[in-house]
């Protein structure tokens, strides 16, 4: 992956706006390191408080000490002292509230104080709220948007307009949330057997007024109004749908699993590979080291990503669905896991969970996943998650809680052929039960081979000539085009 030359004396400069949440945030960077790599400037901006999280817990890698590369913030509303040991509070909405009003102007006071004027911008898709079209128009540069999901997750997300449209959505009343009025199928280009239900849940809505709901229509609808697309898939797992894609979006770019693509990198300019997990949490080393005692295969992996909440009831049926299972397990519980409240587990949970679990509250996700004991995951079906599993070739057990966790969810099950799904209300023994059909049963092998199989394509896709490998020079170049107009 070498970088693209630059012969015009305008350097592309590419700033990254991501949507304020870890995923997000994550995937824009890693991208953003990718362009760096290939000649490009990088301004990449964070909201504050974001960003000092992110320099707490070495996420940056010392990006912001690398020349043609640097982090600007923008405020957020958080008042917080910075030196201040507790993490922010606020989850990704309520920052949003606040840049719906104030991010407009700080970007362009921000633009106006760089030494060297952007060319181009990369937007995080559901940042357009923010009047990031907008700010491109203001700056007369071109803007690509970047969804940093599955092609299946895009899809039904830009999907939202049309059903509205067709007047589907949002729903009469809440009795078509009960009435099976959801197992309804749905037309979805490239996509079969899609059910009402395995949308997300803000497109059910139930009142044309609620804010998700508009939030998705109206970003659907900017998205006609930019002609670049850029994706984080990759041509081999999700082909149907990329064609209907690009059938509208006729300049859109796969480029997934992007860490692979960085190990590369890493391999070639430090001879080693490097997870770097980008996080706004610290990582906590002793998960690995507890995994170095396990057998092949042996370990479940229980991770529900960085914003979803649950009961504490939920939390303890999956508690003692794990250790009724008889299998190890590593399992992440979030400070903010349980309703935005520290987790509590009963006593006699915790002293049985001594013999075969180890938990922690954060870890990196992908060195985890690539060790050799981890066995399955129990996920919420996060795209970061799922692409990082298919990556690692580990089959899953998946328990979405919102946004496009649900269609990630029902693909990985019916398409790919790597998944089980936790339906319903959360039970002891319908989690002791998948588990053990992953872990140990006919199924989970099957599955298991299937997901090694995936794992190959996506090292096929991120190889020299691969598919997602050639997109990032087919982005390099075109944003260096873009830049000369």
């Amino acid at each position: 992956m070498d970088a693209v030359p630059i012969t015009d004396q305008k350097i592309p400069h590419v700033v990254f706006i991501p949507f304020p949440a870890q995923s997000h945030m994550k995937c824009m960077l890693k991208l953003a390191r990718l362009l760096h790599h290939k000649g490009l400037h990088i301004t990449f901006i964070n909201t504050e408080s974001n960003h000092r999280r992110l320099v707490k817990h070495g996420g940056s890698h010392g990006l912001d000490r690398v020349p043609g590369f640097q982090f600007k913030t923008v405020p957020d509303g958080l008042t917080s002292n910075p030196d201040d040991e507790t993490e922010p509070t606020q989850t990704p909405e309520e920052v949003s509230l606040y840049l719906l009003t104030h991010f407009l102007d700080s970007f362009l006071d921000l633009v106006a104080g760089l030494e060297m004027p952007p060319t181009c911008v990369i937007c995080d898709g559901f940042m357009t709220f923010a009047n990031t079209i907008c700010a491109a128009e203001k700056l007369t540069i071109p803007i690509i948007l970047y969804w940093t999901m599955a092609a299946c997750g895009f899809m039904v997300y830009y999907q939202a307009k049309v059903l509205f449209d067709k007047g589907i959505v949002p729903l009469k009343d809440e009795s078509y949330l009960t009435n099976g009025y959801t197992d309804t199928l749905l037309e979805i280009p490239g996509m079969e057997n899609v059910r009402l239900r395995d949308l997300p849940e803000h497109i059910l809505a139930t009142k044309p007024d609620d804010p998700a709901f508009n939030w998705i229509v109206e970003s659907a609808r900017k998205a006609d109004n930019v002609s670049h697309m850029i994706i984080h898939t990759f041509d081999e797992l999700e082909a149907p749908l990329i064609k209907e894609i690009e059938s509208t979006f006729p300049h859109t770019y796969t480029v997934g699993p992007q860490q692979l693509l960085l190990n590369h990198i890493t391999e070639k300019d430090t001879k080693k590979s490097n997870f770097n997990g980008h996080s706004l949490w610290k990582e906590e080393p002793e998960c690995v080291q507890w995994l170095q005692s396990k057998k092949l295969n042996s370990v479940v992996y229980v991770n529900f990503g960085s914003i979803a909440v649950m009961s504490i009831q939920d939390l303890i049926e999956f508690g003692w669905g794990l250790v009724n299972s008889n299998h190890y397990f590593l399992w992440i519980i979030r400070a903010d896991l349980v309703d935005g409240k520290p987790a509590v587990l009963p006593q006699e949970l915790k002293d049985v969970i001594k013999d075969r679990g180890f938990i922690a509250s954060w870890c990196s996700q992908e060195e985890v996943l690539n060790h050799p004991s981890v066995g399955g995951f129990l996920t919420h079906g996060g795209w970061g998650s799922v692409i990082e599993s298919l990556s690692a070739g580990v089959p899953m057990v998946c328990r979405p809680f919102s946004h496009d966790q649900q269609v990630n969810c029902r693909q990985m099950c019916q398409e790919w052929e790597v998944g089980l799904e936790i339906e319903g209300n959360v039970k002891r023994d319908e989690v002791e039960k998948l588990v053990r059909v992953l872990m140990e049963g006919i199924e989970g092998k099957r599955m298991r081979k299937k997901a090694m199989e995936w794992k190959k394509a996506t090292e096929i896709a991120a190889a020299a000539n691969g598919s997602s490998s050639l997109n990032v020079e087919k982005l390099a170049k075109e944003i260096t085009m873009l830049s000369r107009n």
